[in-house]
């Protein structure tokens, strides 16, 4: 029929994301304080400007461990493919963690 609309042909096993304007503009973090129970992680992603005695979590993303490990091989996979393109990333230095944000935190 000529009145028919036609959908775009999704592929088996594709997945089709949508990315708003907001969210694709991105929140900058500079630190990053994972936290874990039995059945998830937490991360908080912070951005700590020198010299301001306070910041606030701009994001937190709650992972399943399984989720959680394939992230950290999915970041590890891009880390490698980066430094490949670019050279080694230098750990300048070594941010010491803030005595507010608990013990069990890593950045």
């Amino acid at each position: 029929m000529a009145d028919e609309i036609k959908k775009p042909q999704q592929k088996k096993g594709q997945i089709n994301i949508e990315l708003d304007e907001k969210i694709a503009q991105g929140t900058y973090s500079n630190l990053a304080i994972i936290n874990h129970s039995v059945s998830e992680f937490v991360v908080d992603f912070v951005n700590i400007m020198p010299g301001t005695p306070k910041s606030k979590v701009k994001s937190r993303i709650i992972l399943t461990p399984q989720h959680a490990k394939r992230l950290a091989k999915a970041l590890a996979e891009n880390v490698r493919r980066f430094e490949q393109a670019h050279g080694e990333i230098k750990d300048y230095e070594k941010t010491p963690m803030p005595i507010n944000f608990g013990p069990t935190g890593q950045a």
